[in-house]
Order: C-alpha cells, then sequence, then structure tokens
C-alpha cells in the first residue's frame, strides 16, 4: 500500500512518521529522509523514547538510490520525508516540482505493489490547505490522510480524506506532548472547559466526526458595531455558514444583527464543518445577544434551515448517548427526529421544530 501523510509544516508529520516506524515492533523498517539529517533524526527518537534495532536511516533525496536501498534491505515498512525533497535523474525538473512528484510517486507506487512493501509517504500543503502536487499524488496513492490542528495548540486530528482499504469517515484525535503524539480516547473532556459560574455566549455542541462523538464547546461575543459595517470573524467554523445562521436569526427570530459585531471560536484550536453544530452556534450567539448564560447542564445537536426550520443531525443518537455519559441533563435536537429507539437514562431530550423555539428551551431553569 502507499499512503500519503499530508499537513502544515511543523504540525508533527515528521514526528507521527517516526513514532509509526519505531512502533512497528517486528517490522523491518527504512525512514528515508530528505529534509534532516541522521543526527536530527537520532535526537527525535531518543526524545521520542521509543527504541527499535530494526528501524533503519537513510538521509538522500535521489529517488534511484532510495529505490535500490529498499531492494536491497528489503523492509516492511519504508517511510519517506518528504515527497517534494525527492527527485530523479530521468527528469530535469528540479525536486519539488509537478512532474518529479508524479514520477517518484509512480515509481514507488509500483514497487510497493510488485512487493508487497507499505509505503508511508508524507506531502506538503499549499497555503490553501490543499496537499501539494496539485491533486496528483491523492489519485496514485491508496490512502490520504489529512494531519490537521493549531500548531499553537497541542491536540491534533488525522482524518481520513481518501482509503481504498476502508471507510473515510473515522479521526484520531492526539496530544502533542514532550515525547511525541499521545493517543486521546476521550477528546469530550479536552473540549470542555469547567467554570466557577455560569457565562454568557458559551454553549456546548454535541458533535459526531465519522463514527465517533464528542461535545465541544463553542464561543461567542455578539457586541455593538462601532464602526457601521459589523465585523464576522471566526475561529475554527466556516464564515460563510455563520453569516447564513445569522442571516436566519435575523429573519425568524427578529434579532438585530445587522447591528452587531460578531466573533465565534470553537475550543482546543478545532476546526469544524460538522452542520449538526448549527443549533449550538446559533445558542452561543443568542446567549451573547442577551448576555443570559444557558442553562447549566444543557447542549445541542441540530442542524438549521434557511426557513428556520431545526433538521435532525447525522448520528443524534450516539450524540445523545454521549452527552448522557458526560452527565449532561438536557440535550436540544429536531422535533423532525424518527421516534422510537432506545434513549439514555438521566437525560431530557428536548425536541424542536423551528429556531424561534430555541431561547425558551436554553433559558429554561
Amino acid at each position: 500500500s502507499l499512503v500519503l501523510v499530508g499537513g502544515e509544516p511543523g504540525i508533527g508529520k515528521s514526528t507521527l512518521s517516526l513514532q509509526i516506524a519505531l512502533a512497528a515492533n517486528g517490522l523491518k523498517t527504512l525512514y528515508v529522509s530528505g529534509e534532516e539529517s541522521a543526527e536530527q533524526i537520532k535526537m527525535r527518537a531518543a526524545r521520542i523514547g521509543i527504541g527499535n534495532d530494526e528501524c533503519l536511516i537513510y538521509p538522500e533525496t535521489l529517488l534511484e538510490n532510495i529505490v535500490a536501498q529498499i531492494a536491497e534491505h528489503r523492509p516492511d515498512l519504508v517511510v519517506i520525508d518528504s515527497i517534494q525533497t525527492i527527485y530523479t535523474d530521468l527528469l530535469d525538473s528540479s525536486a519539488g516540482s509537478v512532474s518529479q512528484i508524479r514520477e517518484c510517486a509512480a515509481t514507488l507506487l509500483k514497487y510497493a505493489k510488485s512487493t508487497g512493501t507499505s509505503i508511508f509517504i508524507i506531502g506538503h500543503i499549499t497555503k490553501d490547505g490543499a496537499i501539494a502536487g496539485p491533486k496528483i499524488l491523492e489519485h496514485i496513492v491508496d490512502v490520504v490522510l489529512q494531519f490537521e490542528g493549531d500548531s499553537n495548540n497541542i491536540y491534533r486530528i488525522l482524518r481520513g480524506i481518501k482509503n481504498r482499504f476502508g471507510a473515510t469517515f473515522e479521526i484520531g484525535v492526539f496530544e502533542m506532548l514532550d515525547a511525541g503524539l499521545r493517543g486521546v480516547d476521550n477528546p469530550s473532556e479536552i473540549l470542555l472547559t469547567h467554570y466557577e459560574e455560569p457565562l454568557s455566549g458559551i454553549a456546548v455542541g454535541a458533535s459526531a466526526d465519522g463514527v465517533r462523538p464528542y461535545l465541544i464547546e463553542v464561543q461567542a461575543l455578539v457586541s455593538g458595531a462601532a464602526y457601521g459595517t459589523p465585523q464576522r470573524s471566526t475561529t475554527g467554523y466556516d464564515g460563510r455558514r455563520m453569516n447564513m445562521l445569522l442571516a436566519v436569526l435575523e429573519k425568524r427570530v427578529g434579532m438585530k444583527m445587522f447591528q452587531k459585531d460578531v466573533f465565534l471560536n470553537f475550543a482546543g484550536g478545532f476546526k469544524v464543518a460538522d452542520p449538526g453544530l448549527d443549533l449550538a452556534v446559533v445558542a452561543a450567539v443568542i446567549s451573547s445577544y442577551y448576555d443570559r448564560p444557558v442553562a447549566e447542564g444543557v447542549c445541542c445537536a441540530g442542524e438549521i434551515g434557511l426557513s428556520g426550520e431545526v433538521r435532525p443531525a447525522p448520528r443524534t443518537e450516539q450524540r445523545i448517548s454521549e452527552a448522557a455519559r458526560l452527565g449532561f441533563k438536557r440535550i436540544i435536537v429536531s422535533g423532525y427526529l424518527a421516534k422510537g429507539g432506545k434513549r439514555p437514562k438521566g437525560i431530557e431530550v428536548v425536541p424542536i421544530n423551528s429556531i424561534d423555539q430555541l431561547p425558551r428551551a436554553l433559558f429554561l431553569e
């Protein structure tokens, strides 16, 4: 198989791939680095603290030499860090060009398939967040993994974008520590903050990324527009979708959003694209608008349409179970959710059909 791992500079791609190489006990591994010297890799390996005598290090950028070493040592697992630094003498163009990337990746794919070797290649991404190449690499490889997160934050998400061997809707959540990356078994606990007293502008949304449900804190600040044209700023959320939700609030609930600056933030530095968090986003905005804290133990899960209707979020039952597991007393969901199914005990499910019913459900003591 040929697996591509892409991500921002400094996000931890090299650390992740070196941990994979060192932790692959029983597998003979070759770690090819075109970016770092053997001494630098040795320092990182010492910091990670995993010993593996079967992990070989080879600093090289010429593809022909790399293939010769792979053929000589016959490793079970090969890591190429990174594909943008590798070049072949068959082409005159410089390393990192589209033609070099295409030729090098195709050669590695041919070798992987003909010998049964697993190869991980690390790929850079462009300033737009797409894997550089432009789409050539993604078509050639079997699996595309995107490594996401804020380099100023300690949490990272590994997201499957393409997978010829299975589904792409699973994610891995990791914590970046001094000793490398550590898996986070319960993302909800790191994405929720416990405050001494209730604060306005904060709502909890029950999200589901693939098959993995987790609860995340949504923070909103609504204030009077000081300079005529209101500001709209989001961190970790699609700004266009927030503008749509604010327009729905203005039309269907009568809130004068055209006079307000709105700032939105997600805890943990996560980027979220789940439409099932619409209700939580709107709840945080309403809470800040009226400067009233959301009732304790309340979370939300639902998608909002342009008519103000609240639609069922995908995997709502799993979201309800996750909220109940973390001790939430009430969850606000769509009234159009299919009836039936076994609901967990200890949590009240509050169905609403339209967005104008949300304030009463949020502030109900």
